[in-house]
């Protein structure tokens, strides 16, 4: 998902890199509940694509059925956008960048629509590493049904009239780590700054990249004895490391002591710094981000922060040896087999 746009000469104030205010970035008003954490992630979205530089009508936004795929239309009114039926995102967005790989995919998704109706296609999508920033709002609660459970709500929490989940939570970050993907992160709506470096890193990622965010809410889910509240995800939290990013177009500088940071740089040449917390952890260790993952679980907390990253696996697109040009500016005698290799594709069918 990385962009290779270089910057104008000069840009005026109060506009980033290409000349674009932070107005070129908003969409519509919300329509969700007052105080919803998914309008938090909205903003970071509004404000990552903004400092990176993205060229607004570059970017697919994609979505599903729910409340958290009705926030598409609040960020990026320039871009293009398609709602998909429910759980069906993940094969449009494939479709999109198979169609046309120049475009910057992002897939707004919650917890019903990713851990239920859509999970066939959801763990195909990580294995495929197709080029997209998936977001989940993860908020335990199907809140468009009036807030039952979902898969992702733990084991214990309680609704707002008491009854409590008997069943286990699905933890994403591990499935899509056991599942190949390579870009895996989680954080909490109400942590800004962490959001906005972890989405400029999802930027500057190709390939899957999915940012897990657990999204209060307000309405079902905020209460005493829910595990997804404001409150308990304060108090539970369990923090990787302070991130900082470096876009690529900013020149790298060494401001920190040797061996108190991680720096991992992404397929465009960006870099993300991770300042360690504790125990100096390492994102690129494929077994320790499952084994944290998992002790975090059984302590009832959650992880936030890069889980988990590898840059050198190739994305979907590599890998199928896809044209750098969109489809559908190919002319018809490079799309159109000729009789001769018809032939030859027959013969070998038989």
């Amino acid at each position: 998902m990385s962009t290779t746009i270089q910057p104008p000469a000069a840009a005026p104030r109060n506009t980033n890199r290409l000349g674009f205010t932070i107005a070129d970035y908003k969409g519509a008003d919300s329509t969700l509940c007052a105080g919803c954490g998914h309008d938090a992630i909205t903003s970071q979205i509004i404000k990552a694509f903004y400092e990176y530089g993205v060229e607004p009508h570059r970017v697919a936004k994609l979505s599903g059925i729910g409340c958290s795929s009705k926030t598409p239309a609040y960020f990026l009114s320039r871009s293009h956008g398609f709602n998909a039926v429910h759980g069906r995102m993940p094969a449009i967005g494939t479709g999109v960048m198979l169609a046309n790989s120049n475009l910057i995919s992002i897939g707004v998704s919650g917890d019903g629509d990713t851990a239920s109706i859509g999970m066939g296609q959801f763990v195909h999508l990580l294995r495929r590493n197709v080029p997209m920033m998936y977001i989940i709002e993860n908020n335990g609660v199907y809140g468009l049904t009036k807030g039952q459970f979902s898969a992702t709500a733990d084991l214990g929490s309680k609704t707002k009239s008491g009854v409590s989940n008997d069943l286990p939570a699905i933890d994403l970050c591990a499935m899509a780590i056991e599942l190949g993907c390579n870009f895996v992160a989680r954080s909490f709506a109400g942590d800004p700054k962490q959001m906005v470096a972890l989405l400029k890193a999802a930027l500057g990622h190709r390939g899957t990249a999915l940012f897990d965010v657990i999204s209060p809410c307000v309405t079902f889910n905020n209460h005493e004895g829910s595990t997804k509240s404001y409150k308990f995800a304060k108090d539970h939290e369990e923090l990787l490391h302070d991130i900082s990013f470096v876009p690529f177009f900013e020149q790298i500088s060494v401001d920190y002591a040797e061996g108190e940071v991680k720096d991992v740089e992404l397929h465009d040449g960006s870099h993300i710094r991770l300042r360690k917390a504790e125990k100096g952890y390492d994102p690129t260790n494929k077994s320790e981000a499952l084994n944290s993952l998992r002790k975090c679980q059984e302590s009832n907390e959650f992880l936030t922060g890069l889980i988990y990253i590898n840059e050198q696996k190739p994305d979907f697109l590599t890998l199928l040896n896809t044209v750098d040009a969109p489809l559908a500016t190919l002319p018809q005698e490079l799309t159109q087999p000729g009789e001769d290799a018809l032939r030859e594709i027959m013969a070998e069918l038989m």
